[in-house]
């Protein structure tokens, strides 16, 4: 796994807020919401420079939002749901439901 992904008590509703305001960072979530995993070359956008995703990812991952893990010399994206849940209840299925 890669460092920086919040414990699941330490995962702060600002910062999830925060980083699924970003209309990018919410397309990203609402492609793998349904539990898949993606590389990231695969969810980013072909207009999106790879230094900006780097960002995005970042923040996702920073806010508890992902989990990022290595495989070979892709990253692969997977959404935090059972954690969110967990630590949110409901929040994610109403967000993803209102910010089509």
């Amino acid at each position: 796994m890669i460092a920086n992904h919040p414990e699941p008590e330490q995962i702060l509703l600002e910062n999830v807020l925060f980083a699924l305001g970003n209309p990018l960072r919410l397309a990203i979530v609402r492609q793998i919401a349904d539990g898949s995993e993606s590389s990231c070359n695969a969810l980013r956008p072909q207009d999106v420079a790879k230094s900006t995703m780097t960002h995005h990812w970042r923040v996702l991952r920073d806010s508890g939002v992902i989990w990022q893990r290595p495989q070979g010399r892709e990253n692969i994206i997977s959404l935090r749901r059972e954690d969110l849940d967990a630590r949110f209840p409901g929040l994610m299925t109403t967000l993803l439901q209102v910010m089509r």
